[in-house]
């Protein structure tokens, strides 16, 4: 048997025949009397059977109302929220010896870069997102924060390490 010799199990239903004329008078799904129900041209778009149309009802605005509210949103989606962190994640990810940038004296370096190579934060379209430091947990190691924001928590933290 192949795909062409395939035939229905029932027989197919014929659908019925409107707006033909003849003795069935149906109406072809237009309804009955009126401008939509004849050939030709049909009412244009708006229009409202005689009545005042909807745009002629509404008050006039002054002023150029849509640019100015098309530029705000686009500024405000340029701008990326932060990438929140706490200092637990950090601690886990970073040691305390310097990398080859502090020369071993201090604490490694905090910054978007760093935390996008260590895996804690993902680039935003192609952008590295701000980020945010929160305060959960003690600060144990000696790091240094450079192009993130910290809460206030953290900055007293910072100050005054735990040991």
């Amino acid at each position: 048997m192949r795909l062409h010799q395939l035939k229905p199990v029932h027989q197919k239903k014929q659908p019925k025949r409107v707006g033909r004329g003849g003795k069935k008078g149906t109406y072809a799904g237009r309804g009955l009397k009126g401008q939509k129900a004849r050939a030709g041209r049909k009412p244009r778009p708006g229009f409202a059977g005689g009545d005042t149309l909807l745009m002629k009802r509404l008050p006039k605005q002054r002023g150029q109302r849509g640019k100015l509210k098309i530029r705000q949103a686009r500024k405000l989606s340029r701008r990326l929220k932060p990438a929140i962190l706490n200092l637990k994640d950090i601690e886990k990810k970073f040691s305390a010896k310097g990398g080859p940038v502090s020369g071993g004296k201090s604490g490694e370096i905090i910054s978007p870069r760093s935390l996008l190579e260590k895996g804690l934060i993902d680039k935003i379209g192609k952008r590295l997102p701000p980020v945010k430091i929160l305060g959960q947990s003690q600060l144990k190691k000696k790091l240094n924060f450079k192009d993130v924001r910290l809460s206030k928590d953290v900055q007293e933290k910072i100050k005054s390490p735990a040991k």
